[in-house]
């Protein structure tokens, strides 16, 4: 059994990949803000298998200091999914300075620190998983989402130079793609832009759980030889 760590994982994509790790046997630290009656259920379901560390990306004081104790308390750390993150359906003319340094620190800077904290048992131990969650937003632009877009943007570039820095050492870093899926961050799509949206993917827009399969994957044995690409999970939207 091996340990994954995954932040944002009290809904979404994180929830429906915390869920099939812990049915496969594996270890599952949840980061998030906050714990939700979603995890308390997967942790009834599998005791003792399930740990919770509070965690604000926002906060990189506190995201190095969980990331130190994660190390210290969970033993044979396997992989990281940088999966939590914030957005902004705002016109960036009308985005407050506040707001856009909230953005890029939540969904860029802290993912990137606590890759850095989890990284160092990784490389001693000579294997492991680092995944980012991106989106086809690093690529395809949206009116609205230009920030958030360009944090996405900056994973993808981490994702591909650090993939190079540790893979002698058997550790393989990667990225997800998702297309537009029907979450509590995506609420406030309705209306021509939503039917817009879902007109761009032939195969319907993908579902949290699409999302976690083509996860599962990257952390499999089937995936060793996968390193510093971006997997995209988008109902072919951008095809």
């Amino acid at each position: 059994m091996s340990t994954v760590v995954v932040t944002g994982a009290s809904r979404g994509v994180g929830l429906a990949l915390a869920a099939r790790l812990l049915d496969r046997g594996h270890a599952v630290v949840a980061a998030n803000r906050r714990w939700s009656d979603a995890l308390a259920e997967l942790g009834e379901r599998h005791p003792g298998k399930l740990a919770f560390e509070p965690l604000d990306l926002g906060d990189l004081a506190q995201v190095a200091e969980v990331g130190r104790r994660i190390v210290k308390t969970h033993k044979d750390i396997y992989a990281l999914v940088n999966n939590g993150a914030a957005s902004s359906d705002r016109l960036f003319a009308l985005t407050p300075p506040g707001e856009i340094e909230s953005l890029v620190t939540t969904n860029l800077t802290g993912p990137i620190l606590l890759t850095r904290q989890l990284l160092q048992p990784m490389l001693v131990r000579r294997r492991g998983r680092i995944i980012m969650t991106s989106s086809v937003n690093a690529r395809t632009g949206y009116s609205g989402l230009s920030v958030y877009g360009a944090t996405k943007a900056g994973l993808e570039g981490f994702t591909r130079s650090l993939s190079r820095e540790v893979g002698k050492r058997g550790i393989t870093v990667n990225c997800v793609a998702p297309g537009y899926m029907a979450t509590e961050m995506t609420r406030t799509l309705d209306g021509e832009r939503l039917a817009s949206v879902l007109r761009r993917a032939p195969l319907g827009p993908a579902e949290p759980e699409d999302v976690a399969g083509a996860m599962l994957y990257l952390l499999s044995e089937e995936a060793a030889r996968v390193t510093g690409t971006v997997l995209t999970v988008d109902g072919g939207s951008t095809a």
